[in-house]
Order: C-alpha cells, then structure tokens, then sequence
C-alpha cells in the first residue's frame, strides 16, 4: 500500500479539519493521521490512488502543500508538488 506524507500550512483546528474531511471522500484511504503540531498529512491508500489525486484533493481545500513525500520500503522519496 502506498503511503503519501505532505507537509501542509495548517493553522488551527478547522484547518487540519477541512483536510481531514476533505481526504475522507477520496475512495482508496485506508488511513490518514494529521498533525497540526508539525503540519504533516500522511495517508495511507489502496494501489489505485495516486499521488496526484490526493495531492489534488488537498490543494482543493485552500491550504498550501509545501512538500511531499512518497515512502517506499521505509524511505520517504520527495516528489513534485
């Protein structure tokens, strides 16, 4: 299962929230952990969602991605944001 880690500019609660519910909707999470304390969105998916469609999701809730990162075999792998 790939895993997808995002640093994103998170301020409050209701920030970190609208991430939240926004990634819920995406078909293919099977985990997702927010920390507003370091402003790191990782997501756990299924093989059929990609980078770019949560990338995507999370840029749709206004708030800005400063990296992400791809995590294969236990090594995270920057990728284009």
């Amino acid at each position: 299962m790939p895993i997808y880690q995002f640093s994103v500019t998170m301020s409050c609660g209701g920030c970190s929230g609208a991430v939240d519910r926004s990634l819920k909707k995406l078909d293919g999470v099977e985990d997702l952990k927010i920390d507003l304390g370091t402003q790191t969105v990782k997501v756990t998916t299924n093989d059929s969602l990609k980078y770019e469609d949560v990338l995507e999701q999370i840029t749709k809730t206004g708030k800005k991605v400063t990296e992400g990162n791809v995590e294969v075999d236990g090594v995270l792998q920057k990728m284009k944001v």
